[in-house]
């Protein structure tokens, strides 16, 4: 992930996202892009990974990465996301 796509990121965690969740087991990262978090961590949802059932791309400790939805319990029901141009 590069600079600027990172920075969107996390940005828009700050606003939310488009839900919350907890975790209920500690995850380590096996991969590069991989989440990880301790249980009861909050973790802020950025989007639901589009041909991956049950993957996530959230936001914990400063960090941007997948995790399984398994892994967490949700706040309720994650919003739908928004995509919209910026007009420069």
């Amino acid at each position: 992930m590069d600079a600027n796509e990172l920075g969107r990121w996390t940005r828009f965690a700050a606003k939310g996202g488009i839900g919350k969740c907890f975790a209920v087991q500690d995850c380590v990262a096996e991969e590069a892009e991989d989440l990880m978090f301790l249980k009861d961590d909050e973790i802020i949802v950025l989007m639901q990974l589009p041909a991956q059932e049950d993957a996530y791309l959230g936001f914990c400790e400063g960090v941007v990465g997948r995790f399984r939805g398994s892994d967490v319990r949700f706040h309720g029901r994650l919003k739908k996301p928004v995509m919209a141009k910026r007009s420069s």
